[in-house]
């Protein structure tokens, strides 16, 4: 069997890219109308949660494409007043680049909603926390050590911060110096382990799957570390959540070429029950990714 040649700069792009496709979604419920509760009342914030399961209890990803700019253009109201919190910030963070990578097909679009996804995320943590304004450019040393003054009660600006980043790195796959952030978004995906809400204890674990899975151990790949991470989102998901395993076995077993594992795993996918609470979006995507990864299996592996 043949294996397809994959630069580093592609695998990045593909697996940060795909990965966002699925897991910036779980994100657009519970934090982005989220967001817009907290500024509305609570009348607004109990239409919030019920828009936010209806989203992602839904198995019509189509049907949330078609609908999620108006809420895009909500939160750009609401984030245009200079007062705006980490709360409205981040969650025009999160649904930016849950829009840009799962809906957009245009590169350039993609690009430019993605670039006002990290925009957002970076106002989100300043307005969290004067310690993480201006945290472009600073030295990794500098970096982390603003991040370990960050307190829990700032964590979700923080995660908005690394969506934002992270859907930005993927659109800007090109762009050696947009990849070259990686290690800063992932020291901050390390520090949300430890100040992070439970409820996104499984994300930032399957983030930090992808990202150590990235390149081969030849080139600074750290493929056990990242089989761990994965490991730990399934179990803190309970396995609810099939994108985990969508990107454990695109992730870990496409890297060491381990196709009884990669196979395991998506068929687990395919012929699990996609209807589970909070999880019916995420899950109608994994299956369709589960199906293209298998059809694909015999020309990588």
């Amino acid at each position: 069997m043949g294996i397809l040649p994959v630069s580093p700069r592609h695998h990045v792009w593909w697996g940060v890219g795909m990965a966002l496709r699925t897991l910036t979604l779980g994100l657009v419920g519970v934090s982005a109308l989220a967001g817009c509760a907290s500024v509305a009342g609570s009348a607004a914030g109990n239409l919030a949660d019920d828009l936010s399961a209806a989203i992602l209890n839904q198995d019509d990803p189509e049907l949330v494409r078609d609908n999620l700019p108006a809420y895009l253009l909500l939160l750009d109201s609401l984030a245009a007043n200079p007062d705006a919190g980490p709360a409205v910030l981040g969650a025009a963070a999160r649904l930016y680049a849950a829009y840009a990578i799962a809906f957009v097909d245009d590169p350039g679009r993609a690009a430019t909603l993605a670039g006002r996804a990290r925009a957002y995320g970076t106002r989100a943590a300043c307005a969290a926390n004067r310690r993480t304004c201006d945290l472009e450019g600073l030295p990794f040393a500098d970096f982390t050590a603003r991040l370990d003054r960050v307190k829990p009660g700032q964590a979700g600006a923080l995660f908005s911060y690394a969506v934002g980043s992270l859907a930005y790195v993927r659109t800007h796959s090109d762009d050696w110096q947009a990849i070259a952030d990686l290690p800063k978004i992932e020291a901050v995906l390390t520090r949300l382990l430890v100040i992070g809400d439970a409820a996104d204890a499984g994300t930032v674990n399957t983030y930090l799957g992808i990202l150590n899975t990235l390149r081969p151990p030849a080139l600074g790949g750290q493929p056990e570390v990242g089989r761990s991470y994965f490991e730990k989102a399934v179990e803190l998901t309970g396995g609810r959540d099939l994108s985990v395993l969508v990107e454990y076995a695109r992730g870990y077993a496409r890297l060491v070429y381990d196709r009884e594992l990669h196979d395991s795993l998506l068929n687990r996918v395919l012929v699990a029950d996609p209807r589970q609470s909070g999880y019916t979006l995420l899950n109608t995507l994994a299956q369709r990714q589960a199906a293209e990864l298998l059809a694909s299996a015999n020309d990588y592996f």
